[in-house]
């Protein structure tokens, strides 16, 4: 029996439950998938890096194996100061990016010397059946500096849909140029029936950097 089974069975006890000293990098480094992981489960299913780069596409991993997928923002830092984090939606596999949608947007923000707060809705970030991209960012700019970013979320429900419009909910916190914390909520829709099968990030001008990771959410 090799080392690292043999280390596994002296950690499981006698009802079958691995002990947390069971699992190392090496014992689940080549496991790909967990077939029997719980409702809600996030499967990791790609990662890309943006370096000094001027977009970031999904081309593949929205179908129908998942109902909902997350998009995560780690440190996506923009190369010019004051500018937006942005996303379309395409529905031929990224020949297009200019998906109709319709959403709606508030932020809370505070300042760094305690002297600002607000909470509000945000009019010139929202879209009206517009095919425009969508800003992630409610209110104001993210900062260039060498500490600024945004990092935060996006949730697509069911992209492969051939019924219903193409729901999503964004959570970004972002550092402001003007040395601010703002948190902002984006949330509405994708006002097609054809399936969305791809996604593109950029600023609204120039480059950045940062990753996003995408998930698959198990289904019940």
């Amino acid at each position: 029996m090799g080392s690292i089974t043999r280390g596994l069975s002296n950690n499981i006890t006698t009802g079958g439950v691995i002990l947390p000293a069971g699992i190392t990098n090496t014992s689940v480094s080549a496991v790909t998938s967990f077939a029997n992981a719980s409702a809600g489960t996030l499967i990791l299913l790609s990662t890309q890096t943006a370096s000094n780069s001027a977009t970031i596409s999904f081309t593949s991993g929205l179908d129908s194996t998942y109902d909902a997928y997350e998009f995560h923002f780690i440190d996506i830092q923009p190369r010019t100061d004051a500018v937006n984090f942005t996303f379309n939606f395409s529905t031929d596999s990224g020949s297009n990016y200019n998906v109709t949608k319709t959403t709606t947007s508030f932020y809370a923000q505070h300042d760094e010397a305690d002297t600002t707060t607000a909470l509000s809705y945000d009019t010139v970030r929202d879209l009206a059946q517009s095919t425009s991209f969508q800003l992630l960012n409610s209110s104001d700019a993210i900062g260039n500096g060498a500490d600024e970013s945004l990092a935060g979320s996006l949730t697509l429900f069911n992209p492969s849909s051939t019924t219903y419009v193409k729901h999503f909910i964004s959570n970004c916190n972002f550092y402001y140029y003007g040395n601010y914390s703002i948190n902002s909520y984006v949330a509405g829709y994708g006002n097609t029936t054809s399936a969305v099968n791809a996604i593109q990030f950029k600023m609204s001008s120039g480059n950045f950097d940062g990753t996003i990771k995408l998930y698959g959410v198990k289904k019940s």
